[in-house]
């Protein structure tokens, strides 16, 4: 079976067994064409949430898969590879963010949308890298521990000098390896392109670049700019995406460290035999997770 073999067979396949198909815009271009809906996230979970099917398969990581099931109880969740994990989601537990918790207790808890389901469970509000200083700033204390990336943290506080952010070291390490030295080699090679970086990346880099924001938010500034030239400071793929959408533009990754394993991890035969029923994972939650870790999903929707 070839490629285009396997993707009709897949949309056979998904429509047959009542599936919607998710993939995370860092997913490979075979993996996206097939797809329901392509983006981030948080955009994903809520795109679930509106349709009919009873069966959803994330492409992407099994946070997010996470929170797609919570977003969508009702339905069955599954992970098209249980491999695939993310090193920030993980990186923080219930129990040493309970205990910051405990050790400031004047500090509303602000979890980044990639967090575990039940970290989420004992934080008070959710954010996403493109409604973080908003939604930061919408918040009436302005004492707050802001989990887990401290590289956004740091991006949020600069934004809004008027709240008080407690950070804590945690964050992506395909984002954080990007230096300063590479934004200026980068620029050297590439003098005429504007720097499109993630916040997840060091300050130092973010102070170097043209335009800040998320994954979504840099694809967008792209397409629309009349720029022709653009050095991408996030996940390769996103690099390759803008390639084959604006073939009139070039575009050049930062470095080619920004590889993130975990995304890689799901290719086009795992959606397939998920498909089938021979692999995949169903993601489980129970009712009291799903209820508490809603709450700070619907308080980010009040507040944003």
């Amino acid at each position: 079976m070839n490629i285009k073999e396997m993707q009709e067979e897949i949309i056979r396949l998904k429509k047959e067994k009542d599936v919607c198909i998710l993939a995370h815009c860092y997913q490979s271009a075979d993996i996206i064409e097939v797809a329901d809906f392509t983006g981030d996230s948080y955009k994903l979970s809520v795109d679930a949430s509106k349709v009919s099917n009873k069966n959803v398969l994330m492409c992407g990581v099994r946070f997010m898969a996470e929170t797609a099931k919570i977003l969508s109880p009702d339905k069955k969740v599954f992970l098209a590879n249980p491999e695939a994990g993310c090193p920030m989601a993980e990186q923080m537990d219930v129990e040493m963010i309970q205990a910051v918790k405990d050790a400031n207790p004047d500090y509303t808890v602000v979890a980044y949308i990639n967090t575990t389901a039940a970290l989420k469970t004992i934080c008070d509000v959710c954010v996403t890298s493109a409604s973080a200083v908003k939604i930061v700033n919408s918040i009436e204390n302005d004492n707050i521990l802001f989990i887990p990336d401290c590289n956004l943290g740091d991006y949020v506080a600069k934004q809004l000098p008027n709240k008080n952010l407690k950070l804590l070291q945690g964050g992506c390490p395909i984002h954080a390896r990007v230096t300063a030295k590479d934004v200026q080699r980068a620029k050297k090679l590439h003098p005429n392109a504007l720097v499109l970086v993630h916040p997840e990346c060091t300050p130092d880099v973010v102070a170097l670049a043209d335009y800040v924001g998320s994954t979504t938010g840099i694809m967008k500034f792209a397409k629309e700019s009349s720029n022709k030239e653009f050095i991408i400071g996030t996940e390769i793929s996103i690099t390759d995406h803008l390639g084959f959408e604006c073939p009139n533009k070039l575009f050049y990754s930062l470095s080619k460290d920004l590889i993130c394993s975990n995304m890689k991890a799901t290719n086009l035969t795992d959606v397939y035999h998920a498909l089938l029923g021979t692999a995949g994972e169903e993601i489980i939650l129970d009712d009291d997770t799903i209820t508490k870790a809603k709450a700070c999903i619907d308080k980010m929707i009040e507040l944003g």
